[in-house]
C-alpha cells in the first residue's frame, strides 16, 4: 500500500511541476503592485489553472495518507 501511495505521490508531483510551468508568467504580484491591470483566465490557461489546484489538493491528500500508513 505505502509503495502505491509514493508513486502516486510522484506521478502527481510531476504533473504539477508540469502544470505549473505551463502557466503564464504575467500573473504573481506584478498585477497588484502597479503592473497590468487585473484580467480574467480564458480557455486553456483556465483549465490549466484549475488542473493546478486539483494536482495540488492531490498531492497534499496522498501526502496526509502517505504519513498515517504504515
Amino acid at each position: 500500500m505505502k509503495q502505491i501511495l509514493l508513486i502516486v505521490q510522484l506521478v502527481s508531483a510531476i504533473s504539477l511541476i508540469g502544470l505549473i510551468l505551463l502557466q503564464s508568467s504575467k500573473g504573481g504580484l506584478s498585477g497588484g503592485v502597479g503592473g497590468e491591470p487585473y484580467r480574467t483566465k480564458r480557455g486553456a490557461e483556465k483549465i490549466v489553472f484549475k488542473l493546478t489546484i486539483g494536482f495540488a489538493f492531490l498531492f497534499f491528500i496522498i501526502s496526509i495518507f502517505n504519513l498515517l500508513v504504515k
